[in-house]
């Protein structure tokens, strides 16, 4: 059975940082390499100046259930609890 391989990190000074802040392994995963191949949110991560529009994408993307049934708030707590 071929061994499942270890995602690479594209920008290890900001994942270390981000574990060291408390983020999940996965969390900051993901935005390390987003930061690094520059697609980041342009709002940054702070998720309630997003649309609800936006959440939805991001709970859709991360796979969240039940997010068609949240609000705006719903959507930014499960996402931030999320991973």
């Amino acid at each position: 059975m071929p061994r499942k391989q270890a995602p690479q990190i594209k920008d290890e000074k900001l994942y270390e940082d981000l574990r060291k802040q408390g983020n999940s392994k996965e969390k900051s995963a993901r935005i390390a390499n987003a930061h690094a191949a520059g697609t980041l949110h342009p709002r940054g991560t702070e998720l309630q100046d997003r649309t609800k529009d936006d959440l939805y994408r991001e709970a859709r993307k991360i796979g969240i259930a039940g997010r068609s049934g949240m609000s705006k708030a719903e959507l930014v707590k499960a996402i931030r609890g999320h991973g």
